[in-house]
């Protein structure tokens, strides 16, 4: 075997200038083969010319010779050029415009083309909405240089507000709108117990507010307080209701105490906000902004805190028709007093009224009430608040502890005659 390296061509076997005669090969075709010897010199044949039939064949161009339509090319590329300069241009500076730049004419700040609201109008069941149409019907109340809230509840100028805002009222009393206007008021009614007062301004054609139904709302609803805190008037703040029922005990030493099943919420109130309205977010007004829970220790250090708490409206609304029917709020009773301290997980009755609401349905003094309409009772607090949230008349189940046995009765409220 070999690698190649020292190849050599083999012997030739014919004569020098003798003429080479090839031997006979086994492939057909051989002697038209150009590689059958591989001793020949090499040629290059080219096959002969096609046959034209007679016709000349277009000879030949000639390099030097100008070629024609040349001019017809550059005018076209001239002009070509000259298009697309000329729409360069015009783009460059329209997107320069809306770039925000053009030479000569300054920066132009925010996006152009968008188109501008005509209007600051809002979709009606939008939070917007709901605000522009509670406005007009909400009040600043001003009482001898005090501030407090209200809304109007009838065509005729009939507002509800805090007892606890006109308490102090004299002649001076009047009301401004979100508007700027301003009335003249008069007080029709108050009571001090459940904190609704009723007064009525002195104005035709006003817009009263959409009343809704306090029992149907939860917890996690979003709620607007309307009102005027710290004087900032035409102000609305937004929440959710917190808790329902949350029963509180409120009023200043020697004064009345006042009992709230209230609506708690997270919405901004502070002073100034008592007596307006807490709205749903329907537009309805569920509540009337009345307590703030604070850590100040003094009411001019009290603030928002996220713990607000508003009558329910169905409360206040009949609070507020019996003040305009009959100059005079009735006040529901259970028939009983309870004990507010000591006894716990209860509300234990320390008097039964002969005759009355809680001894007509088999209560005794002793007894100790554990729930009311299912709501569990911590103290004596707690039954005072639930009962007057209900109506006179209504019947509520409650479930109290005698001894080591537990019962359930009926009890039909009643009104205080007083």
């Amino acid at each position: 075997m070999t690698d190649g390296w020292n190849w050599r061509r083999p012997p030739s076997t014919h004569a020098p200038g003798e003429p080479y005669q090839p031997e006979s090969h086994w492939w057909s075709e051989a002697q038209s083969d150009p590689w059958r010897d591989p001793y020949a010199a090499s040629a290059v044949v080219l096959p002969p010319p096609p046959s034209t039939g007679g016709v000349p064949l277009d000879p030949a161009p000639d390099p030097d010779q100008p070629r024609r339509g040349q001019f017809s090319i550059l005018a076209i590329a001239l002009v070509t050029a000259l298009l697309a300069g000329s729409v360069g241009g015009t783009l460059g500076f329209v997107f320069a415009v809306r770039g925000g730049y053009v030479e000569g004419g300054g920066t132009q700040l925010g996006a152009s083309g968008q188109n501008v609201p005509e209007s600051t109008q809002r979709d009606p069941d939008s939070l917007a909405g709901v605000a522009e149409r509670v406005l007009p019907s909400v009040v600043t109340v001003r009482v001898s240089g005090a501030i407090g809230s209200g809304f109007v509840v009838s065509t005729d100028g009939y507002v509800i507000t805090n007892d606890h805002v006109v308490e102090s009222a004299d002649d001076t009393l009047s009301v401004s709108f979100s508007d700027g206007s301003t009335a003249s008021a008069k007080l029709v009614g108050r009571d001090p117990e459940s904190d609704v007062a009723v007064i009525k301004v002195a104005k035709d054609g006003l817009t009263p507010v959409a009343l809704g139904n306090s029992d149907e709302i939860a917890v996690g609803d979003p709620v607007l307080a309307f009102g005027s805190p710290l004087a900032l008037v035409n102000t609305v703040t937004y929440g959710i209701v917190s808790a329902v029922d949350r029963t509180i005990q409120a009023g200043e030493s020697g004064s009345t105490t006042r009992y709230y099943a209230a609506i708690q919420t997270d919405a901004a109130v502070n002073q100034g906000n008592s007596g307006g309205p807490l709205v749903s977010a329907s537009g309805q007004v569920i509540g009337v902004n009345s307590v703030i829970r604070s850590v100040g220790n003094s009411d001019t250090e009290a603030g928002n805190i996220g713990l607000a708490f508003a009558i329910p409206i169905n409360q206040a609304k009949r609070v507020a028709e019996d003040i305009i029917d009959t100059g005079k709020a009735r006040r529901t009773v259970i028939g009983a007093e309870v004990t507010t301290g000591g006894t716990a997980s209860g509300a234990r009755l320390r008097k039964v009224e002969p005759a009355g609401p809680a001894a007509t349905a088999g209560l005794r003094a002793g007894d100790v009430l554990t729930k009311i309409d299912g709501r569990p009772l911590e103290d004596g607090t707690d039954l005072i608040a639930l009962v007057r949230k209900y109506a006179p008349g209504s019947t509520v189940a409650v479930e109290y502890r005698r001894g080591t046995k537990t019962a359930s009765a009926s009890v039909t409220l009643a009104a205080d005659n007083n």
